[in-house]
């Protein structure tokens, strides 16, 4: 009888997880995203959530939970269940953070399963059009000449135009002071105001900004040059060889959701990214899609926790 019972409920256990997935979703999904509306991330967002939306035949809300770069974010998500009704919008903040805080209330690794990464955002460094320099090389004379005069706007501590601009200022040996913001979006309108003086902006943020003439690009850190601005020269044609920074974005789960919701989630938004049209939108606003497996996706998220780590070190960076 005892293994009876066990075998019972082994069978009940696989058959109730394999008919979730079949019918999963059969209800709304919320989608949260860690910065608030506007920015690279929200942009990206709403295109996948409105394709996943039309697939499913069930809505997929975008909740922004801004604060904390990040951790907020991921404490709500904690705080639902683990049934695939919640995903969250993973970013570079939370592979940089542990480095950064000790006493994180998650851990990105532990707390969450990796569903699949979803695009790289190359960064592009702006200023405002009334900033004296055009080029690299004249920004660096520009603010060795002031030290400590010169401001940068990034999305807050842990991010990928914060940590852009520290690896700048290692690189180029100059003294440029940052200023925090909750989210790239508030940044760049405070660049756009003239602020600031510059950002190391993702992509998205500044690209319809750039082709409206309101901010002066000045280098991007793709190997590669953008379609869309042929003739802007990457770090490596300025004289910054080793500068390789970027933002990047994916989905996550809470951990312990059913295997099968997760490998369901990854095919159908995997098959979302490789759609024409969606690559067409990501273009667009300066993003690369980046479909992956849960594993590949996990084995980055690792990989950047460690990254990060050393140059957090090397640069003996910290939040104030």
């Amino acid at each position: 009888m005892k293994y009876f019972s066990w075998f019972f409920l082994l069978f009940f256990s696989i058959f109730s997880s394999h008919t979730f997935a079949q019918v999963y979703p059969n209800k709304p999904i919320k989608l949260i995203v860690p910065f608030a509306p506007g920015g690279p991330i929200d942009q990206t967002a709403r295109i996948i959530s409105q394709k996943m939306t039309e697939i499913w035949g069930q809505s997929v809300i975008v909740e922004n939970k801004t604060g904390a770069n990040g951790v907020v974010s991921a404490e709500y998500a904690m705080s639902l269940p683990a049934d695939g009704y919640t995903l969250l919008f993973s970013v570079i903040h939370h592979s940089v953070l542990p480095s950064l805080k000790n006493n994180l209330s998650y851990n990105i690794e532990k707390d969450f399963l990796p569903v699949t990464s979803v695009a790289v955002y190359p960064i592009i460094l702006v200023v405002n059009n009334n900033f004296p320099a055009k080029t690299v090389p004249e920004l660096i004379k520009y603010a060795k000449d002031n030290p400590g005069k010169l401001t940068f706007g990034h999305s807050g501590y842990g991010g990928g135009t914060y940590l852009a601009g520290e690896l700048f200022k290692m690189q180029a040996k100059v003294d440029i002071r940052d200023i925090p913001y909750k989210g790239s979006a508030p940044a760049m309108a405070d660049l756009l105001g003239g602020h600031v003086d510059m950002m190391f902006s993702d992509a998205p943020t500044a690209m319809q900004h750039i082709l409206a003439n309101k901010l002066k690009p000045i280098a991007i850190s793709s190997s590669s040059r953008l379609s869309q601005l042929p003739n802007l020269p990457n770090f490596t044609e300025v004289g910054l060889p080793n500068y390789n920074a970027y933002s990047w974005g994916g989905i996550s789960v809470k951990s312990g959701t059913p295997i099968e919701i997760v490998q369901k989630l990854n095919l159908d938004i995997v098959k979302i990214l490789n759609d024409s049209q969606v690559k067409e939108q990501f273009s667009k606003i300066g993003a690369e899609p980046q479909p992956s497996t849960p594993q590949q996706y996990g084995a980055f998220i690792h990989s950047e926790i460690l990254k990060w780590a050393d140059m957090v070190k090397l640069g003996k960076i910290k939040i104030d």
